[in-house]
């Protein structure tokens, strides 16, 4: 048999972000609040983002020593040709007030190539996996972006920030309403784009976002079949970028609406 060493990273990586969602899940604060500390408007930041980093970062090192790791929190620690890329809690603002859409997001890239992906939703109950050639998974099943074209059925969602300014997101939501489709917003990008993934919407758009927020979600939704922004390319490797990602039979359409190449 040969050798695979994606598929053994990722069959590892599953129990390492099993348990470190299981760790968040016990710390998450009751429904109420929010706990935790303001990193900037809206952009929280708890004691259990950097209790979870670090548990990811040692049994990833562990497990693959010659692996690099980059982290939202502490950044890139350790070089390698392959390299893990973690968002501890995604979601933060949900999962600060206790509330269930947040997730453990971890990546792999080799180089420069999303190669697998690992999204663990506890509070949901829900596992996305992909690799490479693979496909892409949710809690063991095979996933598809939606079949749909038409835009005046679709749902879109579109993530908020405090660095982009009010006007450009008002006018993106308007342009997505335009074509007739609901807008949503929930919270969490890497569950957004895995939303997509697996057809529960049918687009995602963030006007500013970061690599560890998308590293497993890249992967997921290639895996999958959706059309999306060259992210790692317009800048996302080493900073914010934008992200679009949708159903392929209305790609086109709102890539022209929100003006996002796709």
């Amino acid at each position: 048999m040969t050798f695979d060493p994606i598929a053994v990273r990722l069959e590892a990586a599953r129990s390492v972000v099993r348990d470190a969602a299981q760790l968040a899940l016990s710390l998450r604060p009751a429904p109420g609040g929010p706990t935790g500390t303001l990193k900037g408007r809206q952009d929280y930041l708890t004691e259990t983002d950097g209790a979870v980093e670090a548990f990811v970062s040692r049994r990833i090192q562990e497990l693959f020593p010659e692996d690099g790791f980059q982290g939202e929190e502490n950044g890139a620690t350790r070089q390698g040709g392959f390299r893990w890329v973690v968002d501890p809690i995604d979601g933060t603002s949900n999962y600060a007030r206790g509330r269930d859409r947040w997730c453990v997001s971890l990546g792999l890239l080799d180089g420069d190539e999303p190669v697998a992906g690992i999204i663990d939703a506890p509070a949901l109950g829900e596992v996305f996996t992909a690799q490479k050639g693979k496909g892409a998974f949710l809690n063991g099943k095979p996933i598809k972006a939606s079949p749909i074209t038409n835009t005046q059925e679709a749902m879109i969602e579109m993530g908020w920030s405090a660095r982009v300014a009010a006007e450009t997101f008002n006018e993106k939501i308007a342009a997505i309403m335009a074509l007739g489709a609901m807008p949503r917003s929930g919270g969490s990008g890497a569950l957004a784009l895995a939303d997509v993934a697996c057809g529960r919407s049918d687009g995602y758009l963030e006007i500013v976002i970061q690599l560890w927020d998308v590293a497993a979600a890249l992967i997921i939704l290639s895996e999958a079949g959706a059309a999306v922004s060259p992210f790692l390319q317009t800048g996302g490797l080493t900073g914010g970028a934008t992200i679009l990602a949708a159903a392929p039979g209305i790609a086109k359409a709102l890539s022209a609406a929100v003006d996002v190449e796709i």
